[in-house]
């Protein structure tokens, strides 16, 4: 019973984030026909305006990023192409990083390091997971499985507590960078309340992917005890 109680906490603080981020972002969507241009055009004109050496792209569907590596903003369909508070809003705060990494900001540059981490973390974790059927067979040692994942576990809760990490540097390119910009009259009064609920949505969207692939420890851990 309590395992179970446990499980449906787990499974209720991984997907709630997720699910206020898209429900979020959906309820300030809405096409506007009175928005002067897209997200994508925005974000051009962001460039140019503080004369940034970063390209904009039209990405796939979900993939809100801004690339330090390839100095680029990747926009989805909706947000590249859509004239709505939301897309105009999400446009800007992924500039927002491209300003933080042109000033250099510390906490945006150790956030690269901490990635970088913890994509090895979760290589890590993801082949010890898979690997756990197969040791005891091949060392012939007790306890072997049990190590493995504990191992694979510490591994995908430590990658867990980088991203968390990382939230300041989304509160700071939402808050401090492009809430600001879009004070100086690139949104009406009456929209701002939006604009500022689609910028907290954007700072705990990789937060709340991180949280949800919490579940997946649960689902391997039911996995290896049939």
């Amino acid at each position: 019973m309590i395992v179970a109680i446990i499980g449906l906490l787990i499974l209720v603080l991984a997907c709630l984030p997720q699910w206020w981020v898209r429900r979020t972002l959906r309820r300030y969507g809405t096409e506007r026909a009175d928005m002067p241009g897209t997200g994508g055009e925005l974000a051009e004109h962001l460039i140019e305006r503080f004369g940034l050496d970063v390209t904009v792209q039209r990405g796939g569907p979900h993939e809100d990023y801004y690339d330090p590596e390839k100095r680029l903003v990747s926009l989805s369909p909706d947000h590249y192409d859509g004239r709505s508070v939301t897309a105009v809003a999400v446009a800007t705060h992924e500039v927002g990083h491209a300003l933080q990494h042109h000033h250099q900001d510390p906490r945006f540059m150790n956030r690269q390091k901490r990635i970088q981490t913890t994509q090895r973390i979760e290589r890590f974790s993801t082949i010890a997971i898979m690997a756990t059927p197969l040791l005891p067979l091949l060392t012939k040692l007790p306890h072997t499985a049990l190590v493995t994942i504990l191992l694979a576990l510490a591994g995908m809760l430590a990658a867990t507590w980088v991203q968390l990490m990382t939230l300041p540097v989304e509160l700071d390119a939402s808050f401090n960078r492009a809430l600001p910009i879009l004070e100086e009259g690139y949104l009406s009064p009456d929209d701002m309340p939006g604009a500022r609920q689609v910028l907290r949505a954007a700072a705990y969207t990789y937060v709340a992917a991180t949280l949800a692939s919490l579940l997946n420890v649960g689902r391997w851990i039911a996995i290896l005890r049939r």
